[in-house]
């Protein structure tokens, strides 16, 4: 009885060990605080192993480049541009490694996606602001993070006082939760010195009410 026991707890530890098993990176911090830049070494880091890779940002990020990927350090590597979440899993078919930057812009249709990509064997890495301008959570990266595997949280340094930080601070008086800018309209801020205007306080009680 005992023998056969093990002999099938054997035999299922060998399929789980040679069995492909994908998993899920989340890369997340405030703006500035290098999340693209550590998305770009892990790709590249892939491709010196010999894996197929592909990275995809969504269509409403041109900031620097309209088919790359570009980090505030002017890293670079060459992404597709995607309308829907959806639209990278039909286009990964044939690669091994994902990557996904600036998450935030997608719906949240790309936590499915995510989880079938990875379901299905794949490594998906997925970097993106884990909070808004007002440090509210950013969906949707807090459901991202509670999904995946292993977890990365970058810091910037505030721009006042030189603290690691994690927030973002906007200089402009829009209230909307996506305004895409770089630095004439965000910095860097740790918690002490990250302002938040009365208007923006009264739009998020609104939001949650």
């Amino acid at each position: 009885m005992h023998s056969i026991i093990n002999i099938t707890m054997n035999e299922n530890l060998q399929i789980r060990t040679f069995k492909k098993t994908g998993h899920i990176e989340v890369i997340c911090g405030s703006m500035f605080s290098g999340k693209t830049e550590e998305l770009i070494r892990r790709i590249r880091r892939a491709e010196i192993a010999k894996q197929r890779v592909k990275v995809f940002k969504p269509k409403i990020d041109t900031r620097y480049s309209e088919f790359e990927i570009v980090s505030h350090n002017e890293q670079s590597y060459p992404s597709e541009v995607v309308n829907d979440a959806d639209e990278i899993l039909e286009k990964s078919f044939d690669v091994e490694v994902i990557g996904i930057d600036e998450a935030q812009f997608f719906e949240n249709n790309l936590i499915k996606v995510v989880q079938d990509l990875a379901d299905s064997g794949r490594r998906v890495i997925v970097a993106g602001l884990d909070q808004d301008y007002r440090a509210m959570p950013f969906e949707p990266i807090p459901q991202l993070l509670a999904i995946a595997e292993y977890i990365s949280k970058t810091l910037a340094v505030c721009v006042i006082c030189g603290a690691p930080a994690n927030r973002t601070q906007r200089n402009t008086q829009s209230s909307e939760q996506i305004l895409i800018g770089e630095k004439n309209h965000y910095e860097a801020r740790c918690r002490l010195h990250h302002v938040v205007s009365i208007e923006s306080k009264k739009d998020n009680l609104i939001l949650n009410k």
